[in-house]
């Protein structure tokens, strides 16, 4: 999509499907308190960076200060309100529940995300919880201040509370980069001990607190970003598994032709021999077939001389409260449909079947057209270090009628279109099958984050052969790209007014090839179980070698289990590509409304958005690892080398001194040489990165997309420093406030809240409050119970 210290010495703790674009941050000054408060961390990775002689000490000061800041949320980071009033209350009573319904099965399992994403957040959400249900943000202000706490403090607390809640966790849904508190430790723990529900239960709160404190404020290197190993932190897989494992894991999932979207890995060993745990999402925790079932896929297997068990249950109380609640939902459906796309998910969900999750999916391909949208499930792929396993979100959205019938025209415009692409037509699905199209304003969505569009589902069989669907997120995308001149960065002065006022319309164009085009194109070449093929084995010719293909996808293979870590990223940087080729053509201007010179603006700043987003990517790479932290990102760093290689002056790229005297960069591009070297440009990596993915050519893709990838010191332009100057001038991501919806008798209210740290606060207080103790008694458990897997 479109939708990323210290721990207790007994812990050892050891990203990423591509159908979701992801939205810049936008920009917030540093509050200043971070660079006071370096002494949370004993290590930071700024002290490695390679620091350019030409600037001051001071300036180098500053520099490794900021740095350390990208670990803190400044207390005026952007917090907007999604308003989906206008929406909701054109609903009816019976979508309305269906809506409410919806939301709760969506919201309550949302909260797996915690526990998909680091061994403490449930314990910091829980704390949260249980001192804002006892009293609001501006009640315990007043405790604060008795407490020692600035205002200054006590704000950094209410943005930390509200990026936990915003993010699922305690690391950055864009990015992966942990963040911790920007207040001292001590004052943090006084705040905690003053609060009334500490004084209602001090000895609870005092084990919560030792718990997960040390945890929370730690900065140590493995703890700063997720990631498999010692390259970072993840939950995937327990604390003992490396890549190599992971690598075994999916060939036995393969063979047994198991999906890994809602499984987790854990490793133990048994008589000096290692042993695998598959653990399947699932409310019921028995391993025996179920009613409704012919077989279990659970029980023991040997496979390559190790031993693997597939087991029921993870987050199962979750699971049991989404099963019920989509249950709940099926007597407001408004059609067949929809009712069996609900039943199947409430089995897949019960049981812990993918293969119901596809077959509900199924049923919501055939959902044409519905007033409430809605799709639930373990989706997204980017946060899995190994690229397999989805993170669980649910969204819940309805049509906006007047800029969905700009989509449905681009969608009628398709078949058009899609014989422009770079490749030739064997390469490309055999019939296009339109998809639904939307713009919705999005009422829930639960999990990690929120994207401006998606392109689901995920699986590739049905992607091919059945279709999908692609929705764009209005009321996400009218709050995301509010962009004040002054906050713009490594821009020219000239090119700031024109980027206000295009940037919203040209991300609108750019989202639709991006989602419909980009995603909905291009074809796997596949020999099933069987031994046939989905093309003519004897005529397909390689048209980057002129000689016939070699290689493809066999039996159970998708996309994402061939080229695993690199797939996510691969697929957004194809997406892009298309938007951006296809974005040249005038007919596609002309459906979203631009014409002539308006039209030729739209273009320029599309491409200019690109490029500047390459630049701002740097922010995402970890030099420590080489590894990057963000899908989305490394994608548009790549297509920004791509068309800096393209050289004759399309792309320039300076590093210089700011106004302020801190080091800056600008970047510029020739509007006149977009049609020919720019095109050209992205026609050729367009058409290997098609190539590359549709022969199941991972040695080949790997080779290109890594080389793209690499962020150095030499050549031409040094990448290392240029990163060094968007820490120092980065950007925060706005968090979004959403709404609840309670029953009131026989009707649905909607209640929403400001948006600021507090609003987001109380929305997600007030979310949980009907069982907010069992479900804070079950995430704790949960914890409990997986604790000597991180050990």
């Amino acid at each position: 999509m479109y939708r990323t210290p210290k721990m207790l010495r007994c812990l050892r703790l050891w990203k990423r499907t591509p159908t979701r674009m992801g939205f810049e941050p936008t920009r917030a000054e540093h509050n200043g308190l971070a660079v006071h408060r370096l002494n949370h961390s004993a290590t930071s990775s700024c002290s490695t960076l390679c620091m350019p002689l030409r600037f001051s000490s001071s300036v180098s000061n500053l520099r490794l200060k900021m740095v350390d800041s990208q670990y803190y949320l400044p207390n005026d980071i952007g917090v907007s309100a999604l308003d989906c009033t206008e929406a909701f209350r054109l609903l009816s009573n019976k979508e309305k529940m269906y809506s409410h319904y919806l939301s709760r099965a969506a919201w309550h399992g949302g909260l797996a995300v915690l526990l998909q994403t680091s061994p403490e957040s449930a314990k910091i959400f829980v704390l949260l919880q249980k001192i804002f249900r006892k009293q609001t943000p501006a009640h315990l202000e007043q405790v604060a201040t008795a407490a020692g706490l600035s205002p200054e403090e006590y704000q950094a607390f209410l943005v930390y509370a509200a990026g936990l809640y915003a993010n699922m966790g305690n690391y950055k849904s864009f990015g992966d980069t942990k963040f911790i508190p920007n207040l001292p430790k001590d004052k943090l723990k006084a705040l905690v001990k003053a609060s009334q529900a500490f004084q209602d239960q001090p000895a609870e709160m005092e084990d919560l607190w030792d718990s997960c404190s040390c945890l929370l404020f730690s900065l140590e290197d493995r703890q700063k970003q997720l990631g498999l190993g010692d390259k970072g932190i993840t939950t995937y897989f327990s604390g003992n598994c490396s890549l190599e494992d992971a690598e075994l894991a999916q060939r036995f999932l393969d063979s047994k032709k198991l999906s890994a979207y809602n499984t987790r890995l854990f490793k133990r060993e048994k008589d000096g021999k290692a042993c695998y745990e598959v653990r399947l999402a699932s409310a019921v925790q028995k391993d025996c077939a179920e009613e409704g079932e012919c077989e279990t896929s659970c029980g023991s297997f040997n496979f390559e001389d190790k031993e693997f068990t597939v087991k029921r249950g993870d987050y199962a109380p979750l699971m049991e409260k989404v099963s019920f609640y989509l249950q709940k939902a099926q007597a407001y459906a408004a059609n067949e449909n929809q009712r069996k796309m609900l039943e199947e998910y409430a089995r897949s969900f019960t049981l812990g079947s993918v293969d119901a999750h596809k077959e509900g999916s199924r049923y919501w391909i055939k959902d044409k057209g519905p007033i409430v949208e809605s799709y639930i499930g373990f989706i997204e792929s980017y946060r899995d270090p190994f690229g397999s396993r989805g993170e669980f979100e649910g969204f819940i959205a309805v049509v906006n009628k007047a800029m969905s019938e700009r989509f449905a025209k681009l969608v009628s415009s398709a078949e058009v279109l899609l014989p422009e692409l770079p490749w030739p037509k064997e390469f490309e699905k055999d019939t296009f099958l339109k998809p639904d199209f939307t713009s919705l304003d999005v009422l829930t969505f639960a999990g990690s984050g929120i994207p401006a569009g998606i392109n689901i589902p995920n699986y590739d069989d049905i992607r091919q052969s059945e279709g999908f669907k692609n929705v764009s997120l209005g009321n996400v995308l009218s709050v995301a790209y509010a962009t004040q001149k002054e906050k713009l960065t490594f821009l020219q002065e000239g090119d700031k007014d024109l980027f206000i006022k295009w940037k919203g319309p040209s991300f609108e164009v750019q989202v639709g090839l991006h989602e419909l085009l980009g995603h909905g194109s291009g074809k796997l070449l596949v020999q099933d179980d069987e031994g046939k093929f989905n093309f003519d084995k004897s005529k397909v010719t390689n048209p980057e070698t002129g000689e016939p293909v070699t290689s493809w996808y066999r039996g159970s293979e998708t996309w994402d289990s061939k080229f695993s870590t690199i797939a996510s990223s691969y697929e957004e940087c194809r997406a892009e590509c298309v938007g951006l080729y296809l974005c040249l053509i005038k007919k596609v201007l002309s459906i979203f409304g631009n014409e002539g010179q308006d039209a030729e603006d739209v273009v320029y700043i599309n491409w200019l958005s690109m490029v500047r987003a390459g630049l701002l990517g740097l922010e995402f790479y970890t030099p420590e690892s080489k590894s990057w932290r963000q899908a989305h990102m490394q994608a548009r760093f790549v297509i920004l080398r791509v068309l800096l290689e393209a050289g004759e002056g399309l792309v320039g790229l300076e590093e210089l001194t700011g106004p302020d005297g801190k080091p800056d960069a600008q970047i510029t591009l020739d509007r006149s040489k977009i049609h020919t070297v720019g095109k050209d440009a992205i026609h050729r990596f367009l058409c290997k990165l098609q190539v590359l993915k549709a022969t199941a050519d991972v040695e080949g893709g790997r080779a290109l997309y890594e080389g793209y990838s690499t962020v150095n010191e030499g050549g031409p332009h040094n990448f290392m420093r240029l990163r060094e100057t968007v820490l120092l001038r980065k950007e925060d991501r706005k968090m979004f406030v959403q709404a609840n919806t309670n029953i009131n008798g026989d009707s649905v209210e909607l209640k929403e809240y400001e948006g600021s740290a507090a609003g987001l606060i109380c929305s997600f207080t007030e979310r949980f409050q009907d069982d907010a103790e069992k479900l804070e008694a079950d995430l704790l458990a949960l914890c409990k119970k997986d604790f000597p897997c991180w050990c």
